[in-house]
């Protein structure tokens, strides 16, 4: 009896299969909106896990033209200023001239950061420290 899958066995066949693709990256300068919401996000995480290492943080934030919106949600046993530390980063950067339609000391500052959700946080939470 013929085994109709032994000539499949007996050679192999490789193909190199070429794929094509588009790569972009996007380069922006200092004092751009993105790199502004960079470090105001990174100085909000900074400061939560400086006052409680334990701290939970995902947060994002959005910069336009005389505005500044923090969103996400946080499990601390400390409270921040989130407005302060926003202003005080956007002042550092040199944002403090209202000519530039966008300075720390008067843009508005929106927080849409609440507490973590339980369904989030049973999936970060650990029981043990290690894992």
């Amino acid at each position: 009896m013929s085994n109709d899958h032994s000539f499949l066995a007996d050679k192999i066949y490789l193909k190199t299969i070429t794929m094509s693709y588009l790569f972009t990256s996007e380069s922006v300068s200092e004092g751009h909106p993105d790199k502004v919401a960079d470090q105001v996000s990174d100085a909000l995480i900074d400061n939560f896990l400086a006052f409680d290492p334990e701290s939970k943080v995902a947060c994002e934030t959005l910069v336009t033209t005389g505005q500044v919106v923090l969103a996400g949600e946080v499990k601390s046993k400390t409270y921040l200023d989130v407005q302060k530390i926003a202003r005080d980063v956007i002042n550092k950067i040199g944002y403090t001239k209202s000519e530039y339609m966008f300075d720390g000391n008067s843009c508005g500052v929106f927080s849409a950061i609440h507490e973590q959700s339980p369904d989030i946080n049973q999936g970060v939470e650990r029981a043990n420290k290690e894992e």
